[in-house]
């Protein structure tokens, strides 16, 4: 048996229900690793299992989907993997805030020497995602141009390097001046104060009128549907969550034929899950990192015991860079 701290929430509600609880964990089973953990990134999707929108398996229970340490024991079965190995993991079983966890070994993935526990925490769910929207729903590619909302943000800002890094027009917007430098620095090309100015007419103004082959957006309400009339014939308008409001209907017929626009609304965890291999992902993933092309920003660093305040942080939308748990 081994001893583990965990983040739990024993009633769904606001970020003071969260609490460390200590739990005994068994050795490692059929095809299981056990992993010492040293980071684990915090997500909306977190506040979504904290609050009970999504509820958790059971109650009281630990929450969170994505962290990075080392293999500390391996079960029967397990091909692959040895005590002492860096990897790190994103999606379900919810649970990664924590100090160690037994792990399915086909979710985990080795990561390269370069990256750090605690940048690996910040990069596998937003990192995954951007894989998963750039080689998977639409792949974009040189001389095209897309609009991230949200560009500051933690997957904005892998987002607009990875675009960047491939010759993409990128067009981010966000909220504040001081967002707005970081933006630019990120490879943005252009950035859209959105309080002060109406998206929608200056992404068509800085395209001449031809707009974009694809917006990324995760606001949900209006934000989803007014982004339809940024995009360009045969573009795509694709949604990443609803941190704003819900979605909204959106009527088939203000699709086409004569716009021919596209509506997605994918989830990493489907992406992680019918992968191929995995672990060639993240590694394409990862190698955009050693590189330099992509430079992850953990802007805000917490203690297991300050998971509340690291909640609260996220819902402020203050936020610049991931904010991750370190053990």
């Amino acid at each position: 048996m081994y001893d583990a701290r965990q983040v739990r929430i024993h009633a769904y509600g606001e970020p003071e229900r969260m609490q460390v609880d200590t739990v005994s964990l068994p050795a490692p089973g059929d095809g299981e690793v056990l992993i010492s953990q040293k980071a684990a990134g915090i997500n909306f999707i977190d506040i979504y299992h904290r609050k009970g929108i999504f509820p958790i398996p059971q109650l009281p229970g630990a929450i969170g989907v994505e962290a990075a340490g080392n293999i500390v024991a391996v079960g029967p079965n397990v091909t692959g993997f040895l005590p002492g190995d860096r990897v790190a993991y994103a999606g379900p079983p919810v649970g990664s805030y924590a100090d160690s966890r037994i792990m399915k070994a086909s979710k985990i993935v080795k990561i390269p020497d370069k990256i750090g526990f605690s940048d690996a925490a910040s990069l596998m769910l937003k990192g995954m995602t951007a894989h998963m929207l750039m080689t998977r729903v639409r792949p974009v590619k040189a001389g095209e141009s897309i609009l991230v909302h949200a560009a500051a943000g933690g997957l904005g800002s892998i987002l607009c390097q990875w675009a960047n890094a491939i010759g993409v027009r990128v067009i981010g917007t966000v909220g504040t001046s001081a967002k707005a430098e970081t933006a630019l620095a990120l490879g943005c090309s252009d950035v859209i104060l959105y309080k002060e100015q109406d998206f929608v007419a200056e992404v068509q103004r800085l395209t001449d009128g031809q707009g974009v082959n694809a917006v990324y957006e995760g606001v949900g309400g209006d934000t989803l549907s007014r982004s339809l009339d940024c995009l360009a014939p045969f573009g795509i308008a694709v949604n990443l969550g609803q941190v704003g409001n819900p979605l909204q209907s959106i009527d088939l017929a203000a699709l086409g034929p004569q716009r021919s626009l596209s509506v997605a609304v994918p989830g990493v965890f489907a992406h992680l899950r019918t992968c191929p291999d995995i672990q060639a992902a993240a590694d394409e993933m990862f190698s955009f990192v050693t590189s330099g092309k992509i430079k992850p920003k953990v802007g805000h660093r917490y203690p297991l015991e300050n998971a509340s305040e690291a909640h609260r942080i996220l819902e402020s939308g203050t936020t610049t860079g991931a904010i991750i748990l370190e053990t």
